[in-house]
């Protein structure tokens, strides 16, 4: 049986989130070129691990997709149209909270001089946001491609990866922004409010 996200239509739905989530990151990559001000505070391997992840993450669940003896069997349109709602939640998520950070989002952390802790937005509610996004749109991807394996791989590893980047940013702002983000850490869980 072919899978909801190869079927004509559905596909093209699927195909679109991946192309606008593509799009999203190269514009966002280039758009933080341009504020290069301020020292990078962040060991540069986090990123790395980051791309790695999710890279290693898309990759294989790409290709555990194929793995017939994890295929979802019951519910596959549910979960599909599911994957689809997480994909472009994630997206938005994650595209609302870089506009807000605007200037101060960069891919390598700097703390700019005239920085401040930014609690507007999506960071009302948590202090990573646009990780959340990220991990919303992965696991997405995993239920869209109806494959339990791949859904626990996309689940997981680019989960893994941001968990490292995230250790590693929140000790350069805690030292560059002092006890301001220190404050706002207290009050604001990383990722989903009130569980973590």
């Amino acid at each position: 049986m072919t899978p909801p996200y190869e079927q004509p239509g559905p596909n093209i739905a699927f195909w679109l989130l991946i192309l606008l989530f593509a799009l999203g990151e190269y514009v966002m990559r280039f758009r933080a070129r341009s504020y290069k001000r301020g020292s990078r505070q962040v060991e540069r391997w986090s990123f790395f691990v980051v791309v790695a992840s999710a890279l290693v993450g898309v990759v294989g669940g790409f290709e555990l997709a194929r793995w017939n003896a994890t295929v979802v069997h019951a519910g596959r349109w549910p979960l599909f149209v599911l994957g689809l709602l997480f994909m472009a939640g994630g997206l938005v998520v994650r595209q609302w909270a870089i506009l807000v950070l605007g200037r101060f989002f960069t891919v390598d952390v700097r703390v700019q001089p005239d920085q401040t802790v930014v609690e507007r937005g999506p960071y009302r509610w948590v202090r990573h946001p646009s990780y959340t996004g990220l991990m919303f749109f992965f696991v997405g991807l995993g239920l869209a491609l109806d494959n339990w394996a791949s859904l626990i791989l996309l689940a997981v590893l680019p989960t893994a990866g941001l968990l490292v980047r995230i250790r590693s940013e929140e000790r350069a702002l805690t030292l560059a922004l002092g006890d301001d983000y220190a404050r706002y850490a207290t009050t604001h869980r990383r990722l989903f409010p009130g569980i973590w």
